[in-house]
C-alpha cells in the first residue's frame, strides 16, 4: 500500500515538472515581444522628431527668404524715392540758378544806363579782386522812426512812460548803469545799436508783452536781434542791478521795516510779507507733467502750464527775496521749502523775527500765517483781521509786478531756461519804479486769482502756535492796531 502512495506521488512530480518546463517557453515569447514593442515606439518617435524638425527648418528657410525679398523691396522702394527727390532738388536749383540769372542780366542792363553807377562797379570790382573774393553785404532797411520820436527830448513824459513803465529820468539812470556792460563798438559794417535803444526794447518787450516780430517793426531791428537785446539786457540787469536794488536788507533796514509794519497791523517784529504766483508758460518738452497747474486748467478750463515766483516784499510793496522758476504744480508750502529763504532760516538768520504768509504756508518758529480752522474766536478773528492787512501788500505788490510787466501775465515766447532770468529782471525794474516813486497808471491794474492749498502739516512749531494765540490776546485786549472788534 505504501509502495503504491510513493509510486502516484513521483508521478505527480513528473507532472509538475513538465508543465513548468512548458511555461518557461512562452514567458520569454511574451517579453521579446515586449521589447520589439518598445523599440517600434521609439524608432517611431524618432521618426516624429526629425520630422518636425526638417518642417521647423523649412518654415524658417521660408521665413527668412520672405524677409530678405521684403527688405530688398523696401531698399529698392527707398532708393528710387531719395533719386526722385534728388531729381526734384536738381531741378529746383536749376529754376533758381536761371532766376538769378535772369535777375543779374537785368541788374546789369540798369547798371549800363547809368555810368556813374557804372563807374562804382567798376571800383568795387577792382577793390573786391584785389582782396579775394568779391562778396557784396545786404543790409534791410527798416524804419526806426517810432524809436525816434521816442528818444527825442520833445517826446511828452506821459507818452514816454506809457510806453516803458517809467519815466525819462529813471529810464536814463538805468542806460548809465548798464552802460558798461551792454555798449558796444562801432565796426567797419556797421554802427553799434546805442545803449538806450537796447534797453528800450527789453523794457517793451516786458511792459507790453507783445511777439518779437511786433518789437521789431517798432525799433526797425531783426526779430533775431531783439530777442538777443532782451536776454542781454535782463542779464544784465540781473548781474548789475540786483546787487543793488533787490536784497535782503540789512539791522538798520530790518529795524526800519518792523516798525512800519507794526504800526500797520500792530504785530511785532514782522520782517517781510510772503506770496507766491504763477507765471503761464508754454507747455515743455520736458517733465511736462511736473509744470501742469491743475487749479488753473479746471478754472480756465483749459490746459495751463506755469513756473512760480515766490516773493517777500517790505511796507513799500518792494522786493527783498525771490525765488523763481520751480513747475507750477509744487505748492506753496514745498515752494518754501526749496528757497533759498528757507536755509537761511534753517541757519538761525531769521531767528525772532516773523515772515507773515497766507494759509498756503505752514506755521513755522518764522513763518506766521491765519488761523484757518472753522468757529474762530474772538481773538482770533481780530489776528487774522490785522495779519490779513499785512498780507495784502505783498498781493498789492505782485498786482503792480504784473500790471506793469505785461509779459507775466500770457504765456511768452521765452525759452524756459532763460525765463527765470527775464522774471527776475522784471522784480529788480518793479523795485526800481518803487523806489523812484514811478506811480502805475490805474488801467494797468491786475487782480491776481492765484489759488491757495491749505499744506498737509499747517502746524510745524508748537512754539509758534502759542506765540500766534498770544499776538492774538494782544491784539484784542489790549487795542493794537485799532481793532474793530474792540
Amino acid at each position: 500500500m505504501n509502495d503504491t502512495n510513493n509510486a502516484r506521488k513521483r508521478q505527480r512530480k513528473d507532472d509538475d515538472g513538465d508543465s513548468d518546463a512548458d511555461k518557461q517557453p512562452d514567458k520569454k515569447k511574451d517579453l521579446k515581444g515586449i521589447l520589439t514593442s518598445l523599440l517600434l515606439f521609439e524608432e517611431q518617435e524618432k521618426r516624429d522628431q526629425e520630422e518636425l524638425d526638417r518642417a521647423s527648418k523649412e518654415e524658417k528657410q521660408l521665413f527668412e527668404s520672405s524677409h530678405k525679398n521684403k527688405t530688398k523691396a523696401m531698399v529698392e522702394y527707398y532708393s528710387n524715392l531719395q533719386d526722385y527727390y534728388t531729381e526734384a532738388e536738381e531741378v529746383e536749383r536749376g529754376k533758381r540758378k536761371k532766376s538769378r540769372l535772369v535777375a543779374g542780366a537785368v541788374a546789369v542792363a540798369v547798371a549800363d544806363s547809368a555810368s556813374d553807377g557804372l563807374e562804382k562797379i567798376d571800383k568795387t570790382e577792382k577793390r573786391g579782386s584785389n582782396s579775394g573774393h568779391h562778396r557784396r553785404l545786404w543790409v534791410k532797411d527798416r524804419s526806426k522812426a517810432w524809436w525816434d520820436e521816442c528818444n527825442s527830448p520833445e517826446y511828452p513824459e506821459e507818452e514816454f512812460k506809457k510806453a516803458f513803465r517809467m519815466g525819462r529820468a529813471t529810464f536814463d539812470m538805468i542806460c548809465e548803469e548798464l552802460n558798461s556792460v551792454i555798449a558796444k563798438e562801432d565796426t567797419t559794417l556797421r554802427n553799434a545799436i546805442p545803449v538806450s535803444q537796447r534797453v528800450a526794447v527789453c523794457l517793451w518787450r516786458l511792459a507790453t508783452g507783445d511777439p518779437l516780430r511786433l518789437v521789431s517793426k517798432r525799433f526797425g531791428l531783426g526779430i533775431s536781434t531783439c530777442h538777443k537785446l532782451v536776454l542781454e539786457v535782463c542779464s544784465a540787469i540781473r548781474t548789475v542791478l540786483m546787487p543793488k536794488y533787490l536784497q535782503w536788507p540789512d539791522d538798520n533796514a530790518l529795524r526800519k521795516i518792523k516798525d512800519e509794519f507794526e504800526s500797520i497791523s500792530g504785530i511785532p517784529n514782522v520782517v517781510g510779507s510772503m506770496y507766491t504766483t504763477h507765471i503761464p508758460i508754454i507747455a515743455p518738452k520736458i517733465s511736462v507733467a511736473a509744470y501742469f497747474n491743475r487749479r488753473h486748467t479746471e478754472r480756465n478750463q483749459k490746459t495751463s502750464y506755469s513756473i512760480t515766483v515766490q516773493g517777500v516784499v517790505d511796507p513799500r510793496g518792494a522786493f527783498t527775496d525771490v525765488c523763481i522758476g520751480w513747475p507750477g504744480s509744487m505748492p506753496d508750502d514745498q515752494v518754501l521749502e526749496k528757497s533759498a529763504l528757507h536755509q537761511r532760516a534753517s541757519g538761525g538768520l531769521l531767528k525772532g523775527v516773523w515772515i507773515v504768509g497766507s494759509s498756503g504756508y505752514p506755521l513755522m518758529d518764522w513763518v506766521l500765517v491765519p488761523y484757518t480752522h472753522p468757529n474762530l474766536t474772538w481773538p482770533q478773528n481780530a489776528f487774522n483781521e490785522k495779519i490779513g492787512e499785512i498780507q495784502r501788500v505783498a498781493k498789492d505788490a505782485f498786482g503792480r509786478l504784473k500790471g506793469r510787466w505785461c509779459c507775466l501775465q500770457k504765456r511768452t515766447e521765452v525759452k524756459l531756461q532763460d525765463l527765470p532770468v527775464v522774471l527776475g529782471a522784471c522784480c529788480v525794474l518793479h523795485n526800481i519804479c518803487e523806489l523812484m516813486n514811478e506811480d502805475m497808471d490805474p488801467a494797468l491794474q491786475f487782480e491776481l486769482v492765484d489759488d491757495e492749498m491749505v499744506p498737509e502739516a499747517p502746524l510745524r512749531s508748537v512754539s509758534s502756535m502759542k506765540a500766534r494765540d498770544a499776538i492774538a490776546h494782544n491784539i484784542l485786549h489790549h487795542g493794537i492796531g485799532g481793532t474793530r472788534f474792540v
